[in-house]
């Protein structure tokens, strides 16, 4: 079979190879069938990994001059796959991208090794670019404020008590800069008094125990919720129940997040962990100092809190060139 003479691929049905010989197709189509038969990808990541695979073959055609066999494969040298990398930041592509890229390719080659194809040893003293740290994305107040409120959901069919606990909850995200997780860990004796601002004890990651103050707006919130709850509960129970009265799922508060993000019109980012983002943020923008609000979040470190200060000088910096004459 010549190179020019490609075989159909059991795969995506854009996956055209005109830089590959008919054996590299082959194997390309007998990798995919395997992604799909044995570790069952979904079509939009067999999709994604072709086109990677196949731009890479693109790429060595025109890097090698010549159609790419798999002996080519098996010959081309680490200068090669970094060639790759350069041309791909060249077009832009972020360091994620390139990496998923690269994880494509390494699954095919392995593939190939696994398949009696020859040792593939090129990428083995290639590392994957470090995808840059991605900031959060914290609500602006009003939004932050009017979702941590019980009139948001005042067009909604449920019941008083349930609208009160879901803002009694997306409240101490936002008020106080609990994880859900730790939210819904509290108990019935460890709501706040109302009217007075107060403290609860939190259990956070690795089981680090933490003290974090409840402002009385919170604490009221709280009791409302309890004052409405229909379920008699002992100390013991968890502070935040479902209809059931068992503890309630992070998923209840994840959809209520959802609707919310429709009715005020926030973006996709409004995530009930965007309210605790939202509370660092602002805190840090009021003047709050950084040691503190680590202790606030029950970050282990002070290099986490610190990614809180790149979104505020992000913000300034926004701000500067949309107002500055000389920006």
């Amino acid at each position: 079979m010549s190179a020019k003479t490609q075989p159909a691929i059991d795969g995506p049905a854009d996956l055209l190879m005109p830089g590959a010989a008919a054996d590299t197709v082959a194997a390309v189509g007998r990798w995919l069938r395997h992604l799909r038969t044995e570790r069952r990808l979904s079509p939009k990541t067999l999709e994604a990994y072709g086109r990677d695979v196949r731009g890479f073959l693109t790429f060595l055609s025109d890097h090698m001059g010549g159609a790419v066999s798999l002996d080519t494969l098996g010959a081309i040298a680490p200068r090669d796959v970094r060639a790759f990398m350069a041309r791909r930041r060249a077009d832009d592509l972020d360091p994620s991208s390139i990496g998923r890229a690269l994880a494509a390719i390494r699954s095919f080659t392995r593939f190939l090794e696994r398949d009696g194809q020859g040792r593939m040893a090129a990428f083995a003293a290639i590392r994957s670019p470090k995808a840059g740290r991605r900031l959060p994305r914290p609500l602006p107040v009003a939004e932050a404020r009017k979702v941590a409120s019980t009139d948001a959901r005042a067009h909604e069919d449920v019941p008083p008590w349930v609208a009160a606990r879901d803002a009694a909850v997306l409240g101490l995200l936002y008020g106080a800069g609990l994880r859900i997780s730790e939210a819904l860990g509290l108990k019935q004796a460890d709501a706040p008094p109302p009217g007075t601002n107060g403290e609860v004890t939190v259990t956070g990651k690795g089981s680090k125990v933490r003290q974090v103050p409840v402002i009385a707006r919170i604490a009221d919130a709280i009791a409302e919720y309890r004052r409405l709850c229909p379920w008699s509960l002992g100390p013991g129970d968890p502070l935040f129940v479902g209809v059931k009265g068992g503890p309630l799922s992070p998923r209840i508060i994840q959809l209520t997040m959802e609707r919310l993000r429709g009715a005020l019109g926030l973006p996709d980012s409004a995530t009930p962990h965007a309210l605790r983002h939202s509370f660092a943020t602002h805190l840090l923008g009021r003047g709050g100092d950084l040691r503190s609000i680590q202790e606030l979040l029950g970050h282990a470190s002070l290099s986490t809190t610190q990614i809180y200060t790149e979104i505020d000088t992000a913000a300034l910096m926004k701000v500067y060139e949309s107002a500055h004459p000389r920006a």
